[in-house]
């Protein structure tokens, strides 16, 4: 359907649709523990069934045009992705999030598909606002919302409760004039 370049290192963002179920789980498994630190993504995906259920989800969100999953291929193997989550273009917002792969991280992925993400939804959806919700000890993804120019909007103490823990969310944005003004994407 589409993959779009990242760069000259292999890197890919393409569709990551149901029948990517196999290699979704595979995925997944490699990179479960390190996922799950701060979000439960993927967490109720431990066989081919609860995989295949996760991209239905999201395919499902895509179809009504409430969010968006897509994943990220370097040299030819799924590693993570970034997707959309309350996505709502009559009000001009949505949220951005993604997920790696220990292996994968440390090489910027996440913010060149990000901006990728980014572009689409403020160019061609008309989005005003987007959003970047991530718990207070993320601070890679915190460090992914630094580099794309957003602002820190504030901080939900306590606000997810995740493995026993409740953690602090801070929420982050960027409004499409800022990220037209930007420029570097």
């Amino acid at each position: 359907m589409y993959a779009i370049r990242l760069g000259d290192d292999g890197a890919e963002l393409r569709p990551l649709e149901p029948w990517h179920a196999e290699e979704f789980l595979a995925h997944l498994d490699r990179g479960r523990d390190f996922i799950n630190r701060y979000v439960p993504f993927g967490s109720g995906a431990t066989d081919v069934a609860g995989a295949r259920e996760v991209l239905q989800r999201y395919a499902d969100r895509r179809a009504a045009d409430t969010g968006s999953l897509h994943g990220l291929w370097l040299e030819g193997t799924l590693v993570g992705g970034v997707l959309t989550l309350n996505f709502d273009a009559v009000n001009g917002s949505c949220e951005v999030g993604c997920w790696l792969e220990p292996a994968a991280t440390g090489r910027g992925l996440v913010t060149r598909a990000m901006r990728v993400l980014i572009d689409w939804a403020v160019e061609q959806r008309g989005i005003h606002r987007v959003e970047w919700v991530a718990a207070s000890g993320n601070a890679p993804s915190l460090n992914v919302a630094r580099r794309l120019g957003m602002t820190r909007d504030g901080v939900r103490r306590g606000a997810h409760l995740h493995h026993g823990v409740r953690h602090d969310l801070e929420v982050w944005s960027v409004l499409a004039p800022e990220w037209r003004a930007r420029g570097d994407h």
